[in-house]
C-alpha cells in the first residue's frame, strides 16, 4: 500500500479548532505547518541543552516551565527562546492563561512567531493536540468498497465489481443503517484503529447501476450518511463456488483483512441468486456483536455436540451392561 499524508495542518487551522488567543504573531505566522503529531515540553531546550531535539513540534509551556524561566534574567531568556523559536518550530502555547515572559514576546515579535494562549490546564492541552495532530496527520490509504455503520458496527463490505455492494448498501440504508462511503474508502490509522471516511467529492453519494448517482441525505434524510467510522469488520462478496468450504458452523478458522498493519476480522458470504445480501449482513454484524460480548454460537453448538455424543455414550454403556 502506498500511503500519503491526509494532509499538513496549519497554525491557523488549531487556532480556530481550539479557540486559542494569539499574543504574538500576524495572520501570515498562521500559516506555519504542523507535519510532526506530537508536542514539545522545552526544559533541557531552557536549560541551554539542544541535542537531540525534534524542532518541528508545538511547544507547550506549562507550570515547570514558568517556574524555571523565572530563575533566567532577561539576556538568558531571549537566548533560549531565540533556539528554541527556530524556522521550524510551528508555535508556542500557553496553557492555564498564564503571562507570557517579556523575552518570548520580543524574541517572537522581532520573528513575527506565533505565540498562543489557553486556559486549559497543561494536561489537557497535550492530550488534546496530540489527539487532534494525530487524526490530521495520519498516513492515509484508500479501499475499494461499501462502507457503512450497522447496528454501531463499522463494516467494510469489500468483492469484485458487479458484485452488488451498491445494491446491498441501499438496502440496508433502507432498513435504518448508515452510509460513509461507497466506490472508494479513504481509511487512516489512528491510535491502532482504522478510520474510514469518503472522499470530499463522494461523500453522501452512492452510485446504483440502471439508476445512476443518488444523493443519500436527501433521499433518505440526513441521519442516513455519517462522516468517519472506525472499520470493525469486513464482509467480503464473492460467487458462489460448489467446489468452496465455506463457513458452515462458525468454528472454522476466522479470515482477518490486514490494513495499513491491523488485521480486522473478515466474514465471506457468498452471492448467489435468491440469497438476500443486507439480512445476511445484518446477521454476521449481529454474530460479530455477540462474539465481542463473549458470547460464540459455534461453540456453543460445538459443546451441544459433544454433550449429545456423551449422553449417547452413558446410555449404550448402561444398554451393555443390562
Amino acid at each position: 500500500m502506498n500511503y500519503e499524508l491526509e494532509g499538513s495542518v496549519t497554525i491557523k487551522e488549531i487556532v480556530d479548532h481550539f479557540e486559542y488567543e494569539i499574543i504574538c504573531g500576524n495572520e501570515d505566522s498562521l500559516l506555519r505547518w504542523v507535519i510532526v503529531p506530537d508536542i514539545n515540553r522545552p526544559g533541557l531546550e531552557l536549560t541551554g541543552f539542544y541535542e537531540h531535539t525534534e524542532p518541528r513540534r508545538i511547544v507547550i509551556i506549562g507550570d515547570k516551565e514558568e517556574s524555571y524561566i523565572k530563575t533566567l534574567d532577561y539576556d538568558t531568556q531571549v537566548d533560549r527562546f531565540s533556539n528554541i523559536l527556530d524556522g521550524f518550530t510551528p508555535a508556542v502555547i500557553l496553557t492555564k492563561g498564564r503571562e507570557c515572559p517579556m523575552a518570548l514576546i520580543d524574541v517572537a515579535s522581532k520573528r513575527n512567531f506565533p505565540v498562543l494562549s489557553t486556559k486549559a490546564p497543561t494536561y489537557r492541552v497535550m492530550t488534546d493536540m496530540i489527539t487532534y495532530l494525530d487524526s490530521k496527520l495520519a498516513p492515509v490509504d484508500n479501499l475499494h468498497g461499501v462502507f457503512l455503520n450497522v447496528y454501531g458496527v463499522g463494516v467494510l463490505i469489500v468483492g469484485d465489481s458487479g458484485m452488488g455492494k451498491s445494491e446491498t448498501a441501499l438496502d440496508l440504508i433502507k432498513r435504518g443503517h448508515i452510509l460513509i462511503a461507497d466506490d472508494r474508502v479513504d481509511v487512516s490509522r489512528v491510535h491502532n484503529k482504522i478510520k474510514g471516511r469518503a472522499p470530499e467529492l463522494l461523500k453522501g453519494m452512492l452510485e446504483i447501476r440502471g439508476i445512476g448517482v443518488i444523493d443519500v441525505a436527501k433521499m433518505f434524510g440526513v441521519t442516513s450518511i455519517l462522516e468517519v467510522n472506525n472499520v470493525d469488520l469486513v464482509i467480503k462478496l464473492e460467487p458462489f463456488d460448489n467446489c468452496n468450504a465455506y463457513n458452515r458452523v462458525g468454528n472454522e478458522e476466522e479470515h482477518c483483512l490486514n490494513i495499513m498493519d491491523i488485521r480486522v476480522p473478515m466474514t465471506i458470504i457468498p452471492v448467489s441468486n435468491g440469497r438476500n445480501i443486507g439480512v445476511l449482513v445484518e446477521t454476521a454484524v449481529t454474530n460479530f456483536r455477540l462474539k465481542a460480548s463473549g458470547f460464540n454460537s459455534a461453540k456453543e453448538f460445538e459443546q451441544r455436540v459433544l454433550d449429545y455424543i456423551e449422553k449417547q455414550n452413558v446410555i449404550n454403556r448402561q444398554e451393555v451392561n443390562k
